[in-house]
């Protein structure tokens, strides 16, 4: 943080700091303008299908280790639940299927605090919701409009496919910063979190979210380049490599799926979801994907796919390693190779329905609802989801990717982190690395967050204790601002 102290100091004041400290200084501040500690590249380089990358070879050798360590002792349990998972895909995909669209789950900003229990249920159950007028449509419009005109001043921006950008590799406009501090948006991201829980002990607040930056998507009608099939995010083989990561699905490994909760905070507070530095690694924890619509967008026109089944989805691909079906009688055996179907170290988890039919992605991914400027869509952080292949709308298909990062300790390190990149308008730390922004004209400066409101959120404020928060919140506050420098 010295160089970010040095910056402050008046010039006059600067020229009296010794020579030694202002070259050291100096040097930190180069080497954080030059790259955020990852390759360059764009979105492609986070999956394997945009980049060209083999997913069917097998892994190292002690992945095929790693399997039987997992399960070891539940072989027969693991094999008789994949059986009664399976029977139960088939009666809940039936039901996907003749629902469509109504099956995803769709509250009113304004209702948010007086849903029904059903409601919540139904959310918890799908995994996805719609939050219909979190922002004036107008509003959305114009925060479209000024990134265009941020786009237009800086050419030289990264973008993915390069000859006809649907993804923007920017993190620090003016209006990514407005809508990740807008009051609005924090109500509906506490609102996505509050599904969740932890133990009063566990170091997490579940109403305060860290600022995330994250990319924009601005996609042109016609456009069938940018074809995102169903993934998952947040690693991929972290999920079964990690101990900690692997905690959260427990009752999955030892043939238990049914009593999953997917919304227990305990380990993933602790989860280490980026093993390789990778372009596809998240060092956050990202309770829900989410994003801020800035176009009206119908199924069929660029927009999200997503399947609604949380658990059984969920349950299928974690165990879908483990086991290989026998050709001839049809049966499954437990697979002791070192195969993991869509997991590459360092890429995101991708699925297909050739590596897990049981899933019939094909069928069973379904489009979200018509949605409007200022709404905004949330998928838990478990969920398989997509994109349409082919965008067949007549108008561009934009939003800001905005997810929930709940006020933890791993969070709020990517956040001390995340807020030196911002000042020197680089990537992310989760993100391919690079200049980034640091030559762009117009983008924001932390004056520009503090303005807006995100001021903490963002790291530049400190976090306060309260006398109605848990024991777990009161340590991460003291902590977080340790961490902060705050």
């Amino acid at each position: 943080m010295a160089f970010q102290r040095l910056a402050c100091i008046p010039l006059f004041q600067r020229l009296l700091v010794p020579v030694v400290m202002r070259s050291t200084v100096c040097d930190m501040t180069t080497k954080m303008k030059q790259s955020s500690g990852k390759p360059e590249g764009d979105i492609s380089s986070v999956f394997a299908s945009l980049s060209g990358d083999d997913a069917d070879k097998p892994l190292e050798p002690r992945f095929a280790q790693l399997k039987a360590q997992i399960i070891r002792g539940h072989e027969q349990q693991v094999k008789d639940s994949w059986y009664r998972l399976l029977d139960a895909l088939k009666r809940e995909i039936a039901t996907i299927r003749s629902s469509d669209q109504a099956v995803i789950p769709q509250v009113n900003f304004s209702d948010m605090k007086n849903l029904s229990s059903d409601v919540l249920n139904e959310i918890r159950t799908r995994g996805v919701m719609v939050i219909r007028g979190v922002l004036p449509e107008a509003h959305a419009v114009k925060l479209k409009r000024d990134v265009e005109e941020y786009i237009r001043q800086n050419p030289h921006t990264k973008a993915f496919p390069k000859d006809k950008p649907a993804v923007y590799e920017l993190y620090w406009s003016p209006s990514q910063i407005h809508a990740r501090a807008n009051p609005r948006v924090h109500e509906a991201l506490a609102f996505a979190n509050s599904f969740w829980h932890a133990s009063p002990s566990t170091l997490i607040g579940l109403k305060e979210n860290i600022m995330y930056a994250d990319r924009l998507r601005i996609r042109q009608p016609g456009d069938a380049q940018f074809v995102l099939g169903p993934h998952v995010d947040g690693g991929s083989i972290e999920r079964w490599e990690d101990p900690e990561y692997r905690s959260c699905y427990t009752p999955i490994f030892e043939g238990r799926w049914e009593e999953s909760d997917f919304f227990d905070a305990t380990h993933r507070v602790g989860a280490q979801m980026s093993l390789y530095n990778a372009a596809g690694g998240c060092t956050t924890f990202r309770s829900w994907q989410g994003w801020l619509s800035a176009s009206t967008v119908s199924p069929g026109e660029g927009g999200l796919l997503v399947n609604p089944l949380l658990k059984f989805a969920t349950s299928y691909w974690l165990l879908r390693p483990f086991l290989t079906q026998v050709e001839k009688e049809g049966d499954w055996q437990i697979d002791t190779s070192s195969i993991w179907q869509g997991a590459i170290p360092g890429r995101g988890q991708e699925m297909n329905d050739s590596w897990h039919p049981g899933l019939e992605l094909s069928t069973s991914m379904v489009s979200i609802p018509k949605v409007r400027p200022g709404d905004m869509v949330f998928w838990h952080c478990d969920t398989i989801h997509a994109v349409d292949s082919v965008h067949r709308g007549q108008t561009d298909s934009s939003v800001f990717y905005i997810p929930a990062a709940p006020f933890c300790e791993i969070n709020v390190e990517y956040l001390a982190r995340q807020r030196d990149a911002f000042v020197h308008g680089i990537p992310p730390p989760d993100f391919p690395g690079g200049e980034g922004e640091s030559h762009h004209v117009g983008r924001a400066v932390p004056e520009d967050v503090k303005k807006a409101g995100g001021g903490r959120a963002m790291g530049f404020e400190a976090f306060k204790i309260k006398s109605d928060m848990t024991p777990g919140e009161k340590k991460m506050i003291l902590k977080a601002n340790t961490i902060l420098n705050l």
